[in-house]
Order: C-alpha cells, then sequence, then structure tokens
C-alpha cells in the first residue's frame, strides 16, 4: 500500500512539472491581430472564418504574420471556393507584394497541392506525385500540416504525406508566415484552425 501511494505522489509531482504546449492559434476567429495585409486583395473575418478573395486589381495578395516562425510544426484548414488558387507561405519576407520566401501549394485538383514552389527564384522544388492528387478533397474542407526544421521541409494533406525533402537555401531562411492570393482574379478561399507550435 505505501509503495502504491508513493508512486502516485511521484506521478502527481511529475504531471506539475509537465512543459505547457508550445502550440497557438494564429487566428483569433474575430479579427486581423497579430498579421498584416500585403496588395490590395480582400482579407477578412466571416462566421468566425478567415477568408480571401480577389479583389477589382486581381493581384498578388498577401496576409503574412507579423512574427517570424523559423522552426515549426503548423496546421491549418481551407476550402476553396471559386478558383481556390492560393497557399501557405514559411520563412518568407515581402516588400509590396514581391515575396521572398517558399510556399506550400493550395490549388485546384490536378496543380500540386502539397507541393513546395519558390517564388521570384527556382520555382518547383517538389511537386507531388501524381497519384497524390486525389487526396484533395473538392468542395469540402482539407486540412494541411507544414513542418519546418532546419533545412527538411515535410507536409501532409488530410493525414497523408506529400512531400520530404532537405534544401539548404532553406535552412538558412527565417520570415513570416503567410498566406497568398495568387493573381487573376476570381480566388476566394476559406481557413480555420491556424495552429502552430515552434520547434
Amino acid at each position: 500500500m505505501k509503495k502504491s501511494l508513493l508512486s502516485l505522489a511521484v506521478i502527481i509531482i511529475l504531471a506539475g512539472f509537465v512543459a505547457p504546449s508550445k502550440k497557438q492559434s494564429l487566428f483569433n476567429g474575430k479579427d486581423l491581430t497579430g498579421w498584416k495585409i500585403y496588395g490590395t486583395e480582400k482579407w477578412y473575418v466571416e462566421d468566425g472564418l478567415l477568408v480571401c478573395e480577389s479583389g477589382p486589381d486581381k493581384g498578388y495578395g498577401y496576409l503574412a504574420t507579423d512574427k517570424f516562425y523559423k522552426d515549426f510544426d503548423l496546421t491549418v484548414e481551407f476550402l476553396q471556393e471559386a478558383n481556390g488558387n492560393s497557399g501557405v507561405f514559411f520563412r518568407s519576407t515581402i516588400e509590396g507584394t514581391k515575396i521572398t520566401g517558399w510556399q506550400c501549394e493550395v490549388a485546384p485538383k490536378g496543380h500540386d497541392t502539397g507541393g513546395i514552389y519558390e517564388s521570384y527564384g527556382r520555382g518547383w522544388l517538389k511537386q507531388i506525385e501524381d497519384e497524390k492528387e486525389n487526396i484533395l478533397k473538392v468542395d469540402e474542407w482539407n486540412k494541411l500540416r507544414i513542418k519546418v526544421v532546419g533545412d527538411r521541409v515535410q507536409t501532409w494533406l488530410n493525414g497523408q504525406p506529400m512531400v520530404d525533402f532537405s534544401d539548404e537555401k532553406i535552412g538558412k531562411a527565417d520570415g513570416s508566415i503567410a498566406l497568398q492570393i495568387h493573381d487573376g482574379g476570381g480566388i476566394k478561399v476559406r481557413w480555420r484552425k491556424l495552429v502552430v507550435e515552434e520547434l
């Protein structure tokens, strides 16, 4: 009996020393606190969701975190409406609407959602395999996960691994997490449950 009580006491004491979770929500469901808009495209909150939509200029638009995230594990859910050509950038910096960094693609089926693209640079670094195009759910919510540690990048879509590779240039960079509106007009994407864990 004494041994059992001692074991229980040790468990209770150790439980008090468990490190707090580093996970944090990037979107409060009410406004764009913690984010900065780049460009003239539309970013707004509707029914607790973050919405991006093409504006009259039909140009590129970005919504970037005020804070930089170097090593992190990010999950976000998105619902594509109309043309869903968008993306999630990481370790990025922006001047006007010119972005330096890397994009995890969010696009209509057949266009490499979950792949990694370098804007104003080398272009596609890693496209997804053709058989993985069916993982994207049309007209439904999809869950995207992006994990970046050092020079390694991993992505998952709806729980399925999409890409996993290392890149020296990415490893040296730092910057914001940013959502994109592609140019061309007619784009609308809804976002929710943006949660990041710093590693």
